[in-house]
């Protein structure tokens, strides 16, 4: 287990209410830099909750976030990807009408040493950096195994390949750390595979740190160093996936039995 001074996420005393609703009740935990923490909990645990205060998406009324030592609180939403934070969302949030190409060559942008203005009327050195994006986008198609889709619309693609383009998305800003939304929801049992080795594989030959929302419980634990559980808003747990299975608190809240039961 790491320390807070390895952390290159860390979550302190979040709080989120929406009117007389607590969705996050002070919760704490930090995300230790390389490898996987999986973010675990039952149905309106608050995880999905805690995503969009991380992504800047909501405001937390107490606490703060930290992303390498410095507070994110007032950062807005549009710079994350900037930051190094990037995301994958539960329901697919890409361009469906455009190509696979230019859906990736959207999220490199976020690292565009150009202005939208320039790129968009094609001033300046625009050129140049469109063929930057454009090479960085073929990269990751390469390395996600996209190439034969480039050309075609994401919308007309399986939605296990959509959630393929959705990720490539993300990983063409380079973040630092990628959120994963429950990437597994909605794929066949050779996909789920398939995508255990992708995640696997991020870390491991991009460095990546990656936080993991995931109902699929054998997916969390494959790909974990560490899973942190919140139920009602609140942290009830982390350790290493061993300790989150033989967990009381943890086994209660999936099953819906008392703690000392």
């Amino acid at each position: 287990m790491a320390d807070s001074g390895e952390a290159l996420l860390s979550v302190r005393g979040v709080t989120v209410r929406f009117g007389g609703i607590v969705a996050l009740d002070g919760v704490t935990f930090d995300v230790p830099k390389g490898g996987v923490c999986g973010l675990i909990g039952p149905n309106g645990a608050g995880k999905t909750t805690l995503f969009n205060c991380l992504s800047r998406l909501y405001q937390y009324q107490e606490g703060d976030i930290l992303f390498e030592g410095k507070s994110i609180t007032a950062t807005p939403a549009h710079d994350m990807s900037g930051l190094g934070i990037g995301r994958t969302f539960q329901n697919l949030a890409m361009f469906k009408t455009i190509t696979v190409e230019r859906n990736i060559m959207i999220g490199a942008h976020a690292r565009s040493s150009a202005g939208f203005t320039a790129s968009a009327l094609g001033f300046g050195s625009v050129n140049a950096e469109e063929q930057r994006l454009r090479k960085r986008a073929w990269e990751i198609m390469d390395y996600m195994k996209l190439l034969p889709y480039a050309q075609r619309l994401a919308g007309d693609l399986p939605f296990g390949i959509q959630k393929r383009v959705e990720m490539a998305r993300a990983l063409a800003a380079d973040p630092k750390l990628l959120l994963l939304d429950e990437p597994a929801a909605g794929l066949n049992h050779d996909e789920m595979s398939g995508l255990e080795d992708q995640i696997t594989d991020v870390c491991k030959r991009l460095g990546l740190t990656v936080l993991l929302v995931e109902h699929h419980m054998s997916l969390v634990m494959a790909v974990s160093q560490k899973v942190v559980v919140i139920n009602f808003g609140k942290k009830i747990a982390e350790g290493t996936p061993t300790e989150i299975q033989q967990h009381p608190e943890v086994i209660a809240a999936y099953l819906g039995a008392p703690a000392d039961a």
